[in-house]
C-alpha cells in the first residue's frame, strides 16, 4: 500500500475489528509467534512502539535504496501500515497463514522463515520497480514507494497454497483452483484497491514461487536448519511424524 499521512493514537475502527477477530478466532489457537507478530505491528501503528521514523518516511522505492542508500526502510517498510483498515486486512490474513505455517514448521523456523521472506520481498519490490523503469521508461516505477505487510503475506500465500496441494480456494466469493489462488487475488486487490500496491504483491508471489517451486527453497531449509538446528517438516512430513505420535 502506498503511505498516507502518519497515524493517530488511539483505538481506531480497524483495531477494533481485528480484536474482534482474534477474539473469534480464539487467541488462545494463534501460535505465539504470530500472535506476537500481529500485537507488536499493532502496537507500532498506533504508535505505542515508538520509533525514529514517521510511516510515510518508512516507505520502500528502488529511488531511495539506489541513490540515497535508505537501509531502513528496506528492513521495516514491511512492518508499517498505511491505515487502520489496512493493518486490519492485513494481520487477519497473518492470522490464518500464521496459525496453519507456524504449528507445521514450528516457531522457531517459522520466525527465521519470516525474517527471510522480508529480506526477500524487498529485494524483490526494488528488482521489479528498477526492471519495469528500464522496460518502460517510466520513471513512476522508480520512485513509487510502499509500505505494509502485503507482500509477504502474498509468498505465505504461495507456500500455504504449495503445502496444500490442490485444494480450492475461496477469492472474494469465487471457488477457484489452487494453482491459479494468488493470481486471481492479485487481479482483484488491483482492481478493487486502487491504492494497493501491485508491484509489491506481485513480488511477493514471486518470492513464494522461489521457495515452493526452484532450489531456493532447498537452500532456504537448509539454511534454516544450519541456524536453528531443526529441521523444516513440510505439509507431508509433518502428518507422517504426528500420525506416528512424534511431536
Amino acid at each position: 500500500m502506498r503511505p498516507v499521512q502518519r497515524r493517530q493514537q488511539g483505538l481506531q475502527y480497524g483495531l477494533y475489528l481485528l480484536c474482534m477477530q482474534a477474539i473469534n478466532f480464539g487467541v488462545d489457537r494463534i501460535p505465539p509467534a504470530t500472535l506476537i507478530g500481529v500485537i507488536l505491528q499493532a502496537l507500532l501503528y498506533t504508535g505505542l512502539i515508538k520509533v525514529p521514523w514517521n510511516a510515510e518516511d518508512a516507505c520502500i522505492s528502488a529511488v531511495k535504496l539506489f541513490k540515497y542508500r535508505d537501509w531502513r526502510s528496506f528492513i521495516v517498510s514491511n512492518f508499517e501500515h498505511g491505515s487502520d483498515m489496512h493493518l486490519y486486512y492485513n494481520m487477519v490474513s497473518f492470522i490464518l497463514k500464521g496459525s496453519y505455517l507456524e504449528l507445521m514448521y514450528g516457531t522457531t523456523d517459522f520466525v527465521l522463515l519470516l525474517a527471510l521472506l522480508s529480506f526477500g520481498c524487498s529485494t524483490m519490490y526494488v528488482f521489479l520497480a528498477y526492471v519495469l523503469m528500464q522496460f518502460t521508461g517510466d520513471y513512476g516505477y522508480y520512485t513509487m514507494c510502499a509500505i505494509g505487510f502485503s507482500s509477504v503475506l502474498f509468498a505465505l500465500k504461495v507456500i500455504t497454497i504449495c503445502e496444500e496441494h490442490d485444494r480450492s480456494h475461496d477469492i472474494g466469493g469465487l471457488r477457484v483452483p489452487s494453482k491459479i489462488a494468488v493470481w486471481v487475488e492479485l487481479a482483484l486487490i488491483h482492481l478493487l484497491v486502487p491504492n494497493s500496491s501491485f508491484v509489491g504483491h506481485l513480488g511477493g508471489i514471486l518470492v513464494g514461487c522461489l521457495y515452493c517451486y526452484t532450489f531456493v527453497g532447498e537452500l532456504i531449509d537448509n539454511l534454516i536448519y544450519m541456524i536453528t538446528g531443526i529441521p523444516v517438516i513440510h505439509e507431508e512430513q509433518f502428518y507422517r511424524r504426528r500420525n506416528l505420535g512424534f511431536r
